[in-house]
């Protein structure tokens, strides 16, 4: 298709409208797309986000973005109207009901496109199409795939059961609504929406009637040191950090005072919704007040409630591994529970402050740090700023406070916190305060080693692997690299797609026993040793596999590894293969995909004199062989076999949606397959095993347009 200015409707996007409403799936909605839409989209970072049953864009086909600043995933009401917890992309499209680009390089495209998914008037989420790495949205391409993405949408709600029968994400009926409300009003009890994005928390005229205020003109809750009893609030903000880091539902119960001085117990009960990183992006639930007659308080009170609100900040932070995993924990967790509307980072580097970023998250940002605050930022000793004190009013300043965070005996940084009432800081506050600044001080300097660490390791691990794919003729080629989430995140998982002597492709993957830095070193020599064997005399698979065991046999290493040697002449299509303990290679053609039954031997390193059989078979043209190691497929607590019919389901699915298997030879097409695979491996909150894939496709012309990673 043209690329770069407006075109009449032709055959190319009538096949992507009959290829959106054969979709099964959110997914086979995307895949069609991809394969049949304009030739610029690629799967690298497209991806479609429904509304679930909580009002929250959801991702439904593609990759996760890789932080905070992901495709837009943010929240939505019944109504359709954006919640305060993201104007990102995907919510800011699906709130103006009109496509968003993203900027880009250059000024004739974008990054990337979201498009709005609505069907008859209701919203079911946002599509996000992007072009591959360095690219641009071409402008005159919008209005077309407005069109498409409105097809996309009626098939969405046609397979859903949505259109026309509830509200947005499937929730209740509007008759459903009205039960709930009355109910709700029957039993005494106030709504509340906490936004922790935001910072802002609303009530309904009911839950301010609880505590006896009077509800201003926005819904907006009063700050809770001006409600809770003050020996509470200590207990109070332990339990929400609890409820925080935890998500789902919780149960809290405090007391509060009235203005006419009677003291109301308040019974909490809320749930945390969390988003696609699990990070909590709104609290909702009801309050309800009964008599609080005179005896012990709900929960700990005075020393004891400040040590239970350390202890379960520092559990919130002791889950936290990495710097931004605690820069998560303290935007998540600890802001919102200690009542702040804003928190900045600063970590010293080379003797200096520099700003974390995310620095804030909602709330106030860095610009608010007041000249005050930044010069005592390198003080010893807390400073603690409450100007509300002298005569609160709306144009007072906020209160705050600079900790000082130190290690060792050296400071690694500094932490802000703002609040938006002009609250004081008593004793116990400023105890508590300068508690968690060693606590957070120490958690980040743990969570730098590990990064540290992390990076040398991963550093490691790229050197080993190709750094790019050979351009081949008549052959394309696509590959991935995963590492494991546990351990070092390394691993011993390796490909490798060689030029041999005649013409012919040699393909290798293997996978190394652990997930370490030896691992990875043992790897890197078998991976030098097998190059250097394959390329010596015939290149027989057999023969380079048994060498390349002894070569494992005589290092100085426990470990074993698998292996696939695969020699592909791509003139002919006739490949020899030999395999030591590794998974089938699976062959996608016109048939569908299966997998080759090739014989094999033990695991490189198990038996130093081990013989490997070598098996012949044939590539046809217009055919795509795809090895992998385990770690694609398994599963915990699935059976291995169940995940191979897993996988080869899915390839089958996929290039039927895409239009044949023959159509992984069109440019970008292989890349959208590896893609595929591997994305929804990347969206895995745990991902045990590292996963290594390389897709190699005997191109149906002699000389073919060729794909290189």
């Amino acid at each position: 298709m043209d690329q770069s200015s407006p075109r009449a409707v032709g055959r190319a996007e009538l096949r992507c409208v009959r290829a959106l409403l054969r979709a099964s799936d959110p997914a086979g909605v995307l895949a069609a797309l991809l394969a049949e839409g304009p030739a610029w989209i690629t799967g690298a970072g497209s991806a479609l986000h429904l509304l679930d049953a909580a009002g929250m864009l959801r991702p439904a086909a593609g990759p996760e973005p890789p932080d905070r600043a992901r495709a837009g995933t943010g929240a939505i009401d019944p109504a359709g109207v954006i919640d305060p917890a993201g104007e990102l992309p995907a919510a800011l499209a699906l709130r103006r009901r009109k496509p968003v680009l993203t900027d880009g390089p250059g000024a004739g495209g974008a990054a990337s496109v979201v498009l709005p998914l609505v069907a008859d008037g209701f919203p079911l989420g946002s599509l996000t199409l992007a072009p591959a790495p360095g690219g641009t949205v071409p402008r005159g391409d919008v209005e077309l795939l407005e069109s498409l993405a409105e097809v996309a949408a009626h098939r969405l709600a046609r397979l859903s059961d949505r259109a026309g029968a509830a509200p947005a994400g499937g929730g209740p009926s509007d008759e459903e609504r009205r039960l709930l409300s009355a109910a709700v009003r029957a039993a005494g009890a106030g709504t509340f929406v906490r936004d922790l994005v935001g910072g802002e928390t609303r009530w309904d005229a009911q839950a301010h009637r609880v505590v006896g205020r009077v509800p201003g003109p926005d819904g907006r809750a009063p700050e809770p040191v001006s409600v809770v009893h003050p020996e509470d609030l200590a207990e109070l903000r332990a339990g929400l950090a609890e409820a925080l880091a935890a998500g789902g539902p919780y149960r809290l119960s405090y007391r509060a005072v009235r203005p006419d001085g009677s003291v109301v117990l308040v019974d909490e009960a809320g749930e945390v919704v969390l988003d696609g990183d699990r990070r909590p992006v709104r609290a909702t639930g009801l309050l309800t007040g009964r008599e609080w007659r005179p005896g012990p308080p709900p929960g700990p009170t005075g020393e004891g409630a400040r040590s239970t609100l350390l202890l379960a900040l520092t559990r919130a932070l002791t889950r936290a591994v990495t710097v931004r995993e605690v820069t998560a924990a303290l935007t998540d967790v600890v802001r919102p529970a200690l009542g702040a509307s804003g928190v900045v980072l600063d970590l010293v580097d080379e003797e200096r402050l520099l700003p974390m970023a995310p620095v804030s998250r909602g709330g106030r940002s860095g610009a608010d740090k007041s000249d005050g605050a930044a010069e005592h930022a390198a003080r010893a000793t807390p400073l603690f700023s409450e100007p509300g004190r002298g005569g609160p009013g709306p144009d007072a300043p906020p209160a705050w406070t600079v900790l000082p965070l130190v290690a060792s005996g050296r400071q690694v940084g500094s932490c802000l916190f703002t609040f938006a009432d002009g609250r004081g800081f008593d004793a116990g506050d400023r105890t508590t305060f300068s508690a968690f600044a060693g606590i957070l001080a120490q958690s980040l300097e743990r969570a730098r080693l590990y990064d540290v660490h992390h990076e040398r390791a991963g550093e490691l691990q790229r050197a080993m692997l190709p750094r790019s794919l050979p351009v081949l003729p008549s052959i394309v080629s696509a590959a991935r690299y995963l590492p494991s989430t546990e351990g070092m995140q390394v691993g011993g998982d390796w490909y490798d797609l060689l030029r041999l002597s005649g013409g012919r492709v040699g393909l290798v993957i293997g996978d190394v026993q652990g997930h370490h830095a030896e691992a990875t070193a043992v790897m890197g020599q078998l991976r030098s040793g097998l190059w250097a064997y394959a390329t010596d005399g015939d290149g027989d698979p057999a023969a380079t596999l048994e060498r390349t065991g002894r070569l494992l046999s005589r290092m100085e290493t426990e470990l074993f590894a698998t292996c696939l040697y695969v020699v592909l002449d791509p003139a002919t299509g006739v490949l020899r293969a030999a395999r030591a303990g590794h998974p089938q290679p699976v062959r996608i053609g016109p048939g569908g995909a299966v997998e080759l039954e090739l014989p094999g031997g033990p695991p490189l390193g198990v038996l130093p004199e081990a013989r490997y059989p070598s098996a012949t078979a044939r590539l046809e043209r217009g055919e795509t062989l795809l090895a992998y190691t385990d770690g694609l497929v398994e599963t915990r607590g699935e059976d291995y076999d169940a995940s191979v019919r897993r996988l080869l389901d899915g390839l089958r699915r996929w290039t039927a949606e895409a239009g044949g298997a023959e159509r992984l030879g069109r440019p970008g097409a292989l890349e959208r397959l590896a893609g595929r695979l591997a994305p929804d491996l990347a969206e895995r909150e745990v991902r045990p095993d590292d996963v290594a894939l390389l897709l190699l496709h005997r191109s149906a012309r002699s000389t073919p347009d060729l794909d290189v990673i």
